[in-house]
């Protein structure tokens, strides 16, 4: 691999994993365990999840988070966004990997490690009636609308620039509903009916609000601290974000579709990411490490996460 691509690759590994070779501490939790975990190879979280429209559900699920005005008091009150914002995002990718390729146990644990966080975030904020309601980031409404906008993120963006999803839509959202579960949501939807019905809830019952603090986060997310050589790429990644939304939430969070092919651009971007991070993943392969180990004579790549799982 060439110097630039070399270049490339390590910084392009230290913002996502924090880590330069690509291999976080925590990886090492993925090899341990004793069952193939809450999905396995060949299911619809392992194959969206190691994917690489991830970069591009982030930057959506990050966007939509924010009209929740609840949820936007709890980063705006609590979160360190902004002194160390790849900091939160090593954080959140520790989680959505770990619960996704870990065993059960593994998973259990570090969704425990979340809600252990999360038990401190409360304050008040105004909702968009204008009334002062206390909130928690354990509450029910707002554990749910973050499972939502999470789901959606991840299955809108991967059907734009994925390959097929074993079991389709439908098997993603019920899949990934046992991680909403891990974290203490009481009905994560099952089917993307279901998701689609619980996104548009939130916004018939008059929950969904704009104001400075969106328009703030907003323009952080837009701009985020990276070095200037990563901009131009995650600039398309953005637009490509901002033209997987439904209109009427990129009208509330105050931003247009660009003109440009940002969808084509995206695609691009998303295969020179692939190429220079190599085929493999140190998440996915310490997971089949550990199936391996534990289903003796099967390599990792060969075994059934279904047959497992039965």
């Amino acid at each position: 691999m060439g110097t630039v691509a070399a270049t490339w690759r390590s910084r392009l590994l230290t913002t996502l994993s924090g880590e330069g070779n690509g291999r976080p501490y925590w990886v090492e939790k993925l090899e341990i365990g004793n069952d193939v975990g809450y999905f396995g190879p060949d299911s619809a979280a392992w194959v969206v999840h190691g994917g690489m429209p991830t970069l591009v559900a982030g930057i959506r699920a990050l966007l939509m988070q924010t009209l929740h005005p609840g949820a936007m008091a709890g980063v705006h009150d609590w979160s360190r966004y902004k002194e160390d914002p790849l900091g939160r995002l090593s954080g959140t990718i520790q989680w959505l990997i770990t619960v996704t390729f870990a065993d059960t146990l593994v998973a259990a644990g570090e969704s425990v490690r979340v809600g252990r966080f999360h038990d401190r975030v409360v304050g008040t904020y105004i909702d968009a009636r204008g009334v002062e309601r206390p909130y928690g980031a354990g509450d029910p409404e707002l554990l749910a609308w973050v499972h939502v906008v999470f789901t959606d993120a991840f299955l809108a963006t991967h059907t734009i620039w994925g390959e097929p999803i074993p079991g389709g839509a439908d098997q993603y959202v019920r899949e990934w509903a046992k991680a909403g579960e891990l974290v203490g949501v009481a009905n994560p939807p099952r089917s993307e009916r279901e998701l689609s019905e619980q996104f548009a809830a939130f916004r018939d019952a008059g929950i969904l609000k704009t104001d400075d603090r969106v328009a703030e986060a907003v323009r952080f997310i837009r701009n985020p601290p990276l070095r200037r050589s990563m901009m131009p790429a995650y600039r398309i990644l953005f637009a490509g974000a901002v033209a997987s939304i439904p209109r009427e939430y990129r009208q509330m969070l105050g931003l247009r579709r660009s003109w440009l092919p940002v969808v084509t651009a995206t695609g691009l971007v998303l295969r020179f990411v692939r190429f220079v991070l190599g085929p493999s993943s140190s998440s996915e392969d310490a997971a089949r490490l550990r199936i391996s180990r534990i289903t003796p004579g099967v390599e990792g790549d060969e075994v059934d996460g279904e047959a497992l799982a039965a």
